[in-house]
């Protein structure tokens, strides 16, 4: 009888170990620098780019002509539904985790199951500040080829760099390595 209990704590912890690296996953920095190229002339690339970035509420905080570097921030907020879930997830895992711990060691009582009353509040509340946070996207312009009038290396997280060559590729005739449609392992 007490195999299967045994073998239930240990698939337990795992899950919980499972979600702490989900939660630790969530908040990772993923600012990634790339270098694209147009033959579009760089006023052009850098006016349609900057207007970009201002609809999708980047601010402009900065530049440095002679460095040829543009700056914007812009403030990530955590996804509401995401929080709730995590809490619920939390929150059932910790209940779980009080039932087999309640299984195995009888007189602790009911107590154990409490666990949910933090796993849950706790892992939304560790998701909802841990991905809260201020991004930057930098643009420089770096020397231009024959082919390719406008070279620009930018840094900025993965996803924006992402919706950026989705959305622009067409609209300013970018060229990228597709980089960044690769999984890094």
């Amino acid at each position: 009888m007490e195999y299967y209990l045994n073998s239930t704590l240990l698939l337990t912890i795992l899950l919980s170990i499972g979600l702490f690296f989900f939660l630790r996953a969530s908040s990772k920095d993923r600012t990634t620098t790339i270098d694209i190229k147009s033959s579009k002339m760089p006023i052009e690339v850098l006016d349609l780019i900057c207007n970009w970035l201002t609809v999708r509420g980047w601010k402009q905080v900065g530049g440095d002509l002679n460095e040829k570097k543009l700056e914007f921030k812009g403030e990530v907020i955590s996804s509401k539904f995401l929080t709730v879930f995590l809490s619920i997830l939390g929150g059932l895992g910790s209940c779980c985790l009080g039932l087999v711990i309640v299984q195995l060691y009888p007189a602790f009582g009911w107590w154990p199951i409490l666990l949910g009353l933090i796993g849950g509040p706790l892992s939304g509340w560790i998701y909802f500040k841990k991905s809260s946070r201020e991004e930057s996207f930098e643009m420089r312009l770096i020397d231009p080829s024959k082919e390719n009038p406008t070279s620009l290396r930018i840094r900025a997280h993965r996803d924006e760099l992402i919706s950026l060559e989705a959305e622009l590729k067409d609209k300013l005739d970018l060229v990228s390595d597709g980089s960044l449609y690769k999984t890094p392992i």
